[in-house]
């Protein structure tokens, strides 16, 4: 703060302490409410668990961040904890701006949360009681009046086995995404006289809505004066006005603001900072300031969008369903208007299908859970239903049985219809969702940080690109003429087009047992087994002309339900290191830091068992013997990050680097500087050129 703030909050403090015991006597509830909580109640000996301290004050009233600006006062704790318990510093969330008489602020006006990572040593034995107890200290004030409080904060600990429970691990799970996430790269900063400038390396793709640079280094900016935000490719540059009177320190810290509860922790170090560039706002100013920057990241997405949903058209599960649906215009011999009926009827069911699974993805990541695209397969019991679902579609196929309750009125390949076509195409769209091919990942990644009405043009974009194939031939008959003519070799196409059915369900059982262990494997497959027997029934029923033919299905579908619910949720088996040539190592951010201090060259990549281009990737380009020897000569070290159980830490790493799931590649070079980031189909020449 400057120099006359400084004096004046000084004395004020002084004034405050004098007053302190009259204020407390006649204030006999606190503006700013606190309550200590920890996320696991029986922490394990030898871990670390974290504690948060929430935060809530009253209406008008605010707190203040760890560099409170101008004037204020950050949250001071005096910890008291058992020999060897450690406690570390606090952790803030993303701060606001608040000027008052030309004083700027940096401070939270609505409930907020500071985090403390709490350590045990090793060696405690179970039963051990750990009494925390702290005394906080902090300023809460309003636009005119501050007040000095104070709290004792308490909570009683048990040293055990460290279980958390989804719910609380969910709530830690929203407290942890508002932190600021760290840069990950060195930014730089010149001082020119009475300017100073902010060089941030940040992909061109990524949206900000609403800059700013809080920072954390004392006496380099006036805090008060407006910043100036402009774009110079993949470099954010912050202008703003430095404080008098101050030498530049070496290396200064800080906070960059890019959105609400978005933020990344930085430090620059002085360097050359280039000026002028593409002007994107006045930080602080009208929220729609960066409406032309978020235009054009729209754009941009939307297109990566639509031809990544072309591009599904060829996944094993989606292609039979596309290739029986197409030739079904041929041998009914539509009329041009029933053909466009049901073009436009099958793209509704695939664009609503993706715009609700997008929809649930807002909602969730608004509720402040670390959830990307095809969330919903990182539960078991989705993928029990995957698996029933695409196993019945097979037998479908294969002739088995022609149910009119699955195929809306005939069988996949033939049911007619706008009714039909729309839940073909809403089944295509849910089979589809496992995996980002290429395009997509960087244009989902955007879409999460596109305001609502954007990221769901987006997600319809997907659906609008998966839909095209079939838009097209209902909409140009010179499209439908070149497919082939009707005739028996159909029904032997069908037949064939069962097998990459019954591949896909294969593969949904390996996914179940990675998730769930041999038991829900086990669960899956007999959940399978009981559903094919009571399909076999369904077709003799259907071959012998007998009514309510389906009946049959009923008590296996009731028995599947409840599988379903008893199908477990947890891995029985969890593997503590990936073992391969490549000597890969679980990812951790702490990991990749430490290597990266080793100035070793590092290739990261984030995988998950239900993303098909991931295991395409793996075993046609990363695990090869030649990649392994490249490798290894460069000393080129290895993480894998898994993604399959939803990881909330992977997640927030996967939304630093603009994406929303799965796959991701990084190269970080050797000695250090910014990561490479690797294309989303993978060959073998790729990788051994990597270090070269």
């Amino acid at each position: 703060m400057n120099g006359l703030g400084f004096r004046l909050m000084t004395l004020w403090l002084a004034l405050a302490a004098l007053l302190a015991p009259m204020v407390a006597r006649a204030q006999a509830e606190p503006h700013l409410k606190s309550r200590l909580v920890a996320e696991s109640s029986a922490p394990k000996a030898g871990t670390t668990i974290t504690l948060a301290l929430l935060m809530r004050p009253d209406p008008t009233w605010h707190g203040y961040w760890k560099n409170p600006g101008d004037s204020g006062v950050e949250t001071n704790i005096e910890w008291t904890a058992p020999p060897g318990v450690t406690i570390g510093p606090i952790q803030y969330p993303v701060p606001q701006t608040l000027l008052i008489s030309g004083l700027m602020n940096y401070v939270y006006e609505g409930p907020y949360t500071q985090l403390m990572e709490l350590t045990l040593p090793a060696g405690l034995a179970p039963g051990t009681k750990l009494p925390i107890r702290g005394k906080a200290d902090w300023l809460v004030c309003t636009s005119e009046i501050c007040v000095p409080e104070t709290a004792e904060l308490a909570i009683d600990l048990v040293v055990g086995d460290g279980a958390v429970d989804a719910a609380t691990r969910a709530e830690f799970d929203r407290y942890r995404a508002a932190l600021p996430k760290p840069l990950g790269s060195e930014a730089k900063f010149a001082v020119a006289g009475s300017s100073f400038r902010l060089g941030v390396p940040l992909p061109a793709a990524a949206a900000v809505s609403q800059a700013y640079f809080f920072p954390l280094t004392d006496g380099v900016i006036d805090y008060a004066a407006p910043q100036t935000v402009t774009r110079d490719g993949d470099l954010l540059v912050i202008e703003t006005k430095a404080r008098e009177g101050e030498a530049a320190p070496a290396k200064i810290e800080g906070l960059l603001k890019l959105g609400e509860h978005n933020g990344l922790m930085l430090t620059a170090v002085s360097g050359t900072v280039p000026a002028g560039g593409t002007p994107l706002a006045k930080a602080g100013e009208a929220a729609g300031a960066g409406e032309e920057g978020d235009a054009a990241t729209l754009l941009l997405a939307l297109g990566g969008a639509i031809l990544g949903g072309l591009l599904l058209n060829i996944m094993p599960c989606v292609f039979p369903i596309l290739s029986l649906k197409a030739l079904s215009l041929a041998r009914s011999g539509e009329s041009e208007a029933s053909a466009r009926k049901e073009a436009l009827a099958y793209t509704a069911g695939v664009v609503l299908v993706c715009a609700a699974l997008g929809a649930i993805l807002l909602v969730l990541r608004a509720g402040g859970n670390v959830a990307g695209w095809a969330f919903q397969l990182q539960d078991p019991r989705v993928i029990l239903f995957l698996l029933l679902l695409v196993a019945a579609i097979g037998l479908n196929l294969a002739g088995l049985f022609e149910l009119p309750v699955i195929s809306g009125g005939d069988s996949l390949a033939s049911s007619g219809g706008m009714g039909g076509a729309f839940w073909t195409g809403a089944l295509a769209a849910f089979v589809a969702t496992p995996c980002t091919g290429p395009f997509m990942g960087a244009a989902l990644g955007a879409a999460l940080v596109l305001p609502p009405a954007g990221a769901m043009a987006v997600f319809a974009g997907l659906g609008l690109g998966l839909a095209l194939p079939f838009l097209a031939l209902g909409f140009v008959p010179a499209l439908r003429r070149k497919l082939p003519r009707p005739g028996a070799w159909m029904d032997k196409l069908r037949r064939i087009l069962a097998v990459p059915m019954f591949a896909t369900a294969l593969g949904l059982a390996w996914i179940l047992g990675r998730q769930a262990g041999v038991d829900g494997m086990t669960l899956g497959l007999g959940a399978a087994l009981l559903i094919g027997l009571a399909l076999w029934w369904v077709g003799r029923r259907q071959a012998r002309g007998a009514g309510a033919a389906w009946w049959p299905l009923v008590p296996a579908a009731a028995a599947a339900i409840a599988l379903l619910v008893v199908v477990p949720r947890e891995p029985a088996i969890a593997s503590a290191k990936t073992e391969s040539a490549l000597s890969a190592e679980p990812f951790s951010e702490a990991r990749l830091a430490a290597l990266r201090s080793e100035g070793r060259p590092i290739f990261v990549y984030f995988t998950a068992d239900w993303c098909l281009t991931c295991k395409v990737n793996e075993k046609a380009a990363i695990e090869r013997a030649e990649v392994a020897d490249a490798f290894k000569a460069r000393k080129v070290a290895v993480l894998v990050g898994d993604w399959t159980r939803g990881d909330a830490t992977i997640g927030r790493f996967l939304a630093t680097h603009g994406r929303s799931g799965v796959p991701l590649y990084l190269f970080y070079p050797a000695g250090g500087g910014e990561p490479t980031v690797l294309p989303q189909v993978l060959t073998p020449g790729t990788l051994t050129a990597l270090g070269a």
